[in-house]
């Protein structure tokens, strides 16, 4: 059994991001925990009980910092309520936020978060990787340095209805066709990235680190 930490800055970005590997690590018998970063808008704020209920997390965490405005905290603020709660639940497996995305927000929390898996501080963190989230991943501005070049492909194929239905719950947050968080955007990049690895759909995520 592997203990797999999941970081989601606001409430959605952990079923966007990773939904479908969710379901996948808790089919396989993993520890699957989750941390909200922020509580997002009021609607968002309701649903956490209800999404931490959907996938079974053995554990969760609700920090309750206020969204839009984490640039505005110091990471001597952040740094150590991350330290804390890796160094009580003890993940093997961290997903976090891709350092590019356009929401500052995600990228303050990569920041802090990679400052939290030293491998002589945190030794038991062993594997690290980024999600993709549409809408701010692939909104990053097209510069090289940040470029998202996925390197790992979960197989969601069996998991992918489900995730999709936890994703309905976030239905206020789905913009409608033809914009990129759209239920059919959605359905799109999961095709793609599953065509990439000749499945029928997946997730992409860049491994930053292994230890093996």
């Amino acid at each position: 059994m592997r203990k797999v930490l999941v970081i989601s800055v606001h409430p959605d970005d952990e079923t966007l991001g990773c939904g479908g590997t969710i379901l996948k690590h808790k089919s396989e018998g993993d520890m699957v925990g989750c941390i909200f970063v922020t509580s997002g808008n009021d609607h968002q704020k309701t649903l956490i009980k209800e999404v931490v209920d959907k996938y079974s997390f053995d554990f969760s965490e609700s920090l309750n910092k206020p969204e839009i405005t984490l640039d505005d905290l110091s990471l001597t603020e952040l740094i150590p309520v991350f330290s804390e709660v890796f160094n009580r639940f003890r993940p093997s497996i961290l997903y976090v936020p891709n350092r590019s995305d356009t929401h500052s927000d995600h990228r303050k929390v990569f920041t802090a978060v990679s400052a939290c898996i030293k491998s002589f501080r945190y030794p038991f963190i062993k594997r690290v990787l980024m999600c993709e989230v549409i809408s701010e991943t692939d909104f990053s501005p097209p510069v090289i340095e940040n470029a998202f070049l996925p390197n790992v492909f979960v197989d969601i194929t069996m998991f992918r209805d489900e995730k999709m239905e936890i994703l309905n719950l976030y239905k206020h947050e789905i913009l409608e066709d033809p914009h990129t968080r759209s239920f059919s955007a959605i359905e799109a990049l999961q095709r793609y990235r599953g065509s990439q690895a000749s499945v029928q759909y997946a997730e992409a995520f860049m491994l930053i680190k292994e230890i093996c």
